[in-house]
């Protein structure tokens, strides 16, 4: 948690073949980060709008409470949800907690 929001760590992959959220996993170091494919290319920016988009309708946000605040030319990104910080985080948990992939093509839901 931030001063005026949350800060979660997100792992895109541009240029995919669907939009999708893949959920959430474990890093190398441990670390956990949500882990999210847009089909738009990294490139001026388009990635991360769409990974924006995308999660702001997922969550059932609005685009303008979500910032991507690092890494913006890379892959590992840090995305700050903006609201008071208890609420916020609560409502990210609950979300996550219930979100479930759709199935991917030839896979059974």
């Amino acid at each position: 948690m931030v001063e005026g929001g949350v800060v979660i760590s997100v792992r895109l992959q541009p240029a995919a073949g669907q939009n999708r959220i893949d959920g959430i996993e474990t890093a190398a170091d441990g670390r956990r980060r949500l882990k999210v494919r847009v089909t738009a290319v990294a490139e001026k920016g388009r990635a991360n709008q769409a990974l924006v988009r995308l999660l702001a309708k997922a969550a059932g946000l609005p685009r303008s409470a979500l910032a991507v605040t690092g890494g913006h030319k890379q892959r590992n990104k840090q995305l700050l949800v903006r609201g008071a910080p208890g609420p916020t985080q609560a409502r990210l948990q609950a979300w996550l907690a219930s979100y479930r992939p759709m199935p991917q093509h030839g896979e059974r839901a």
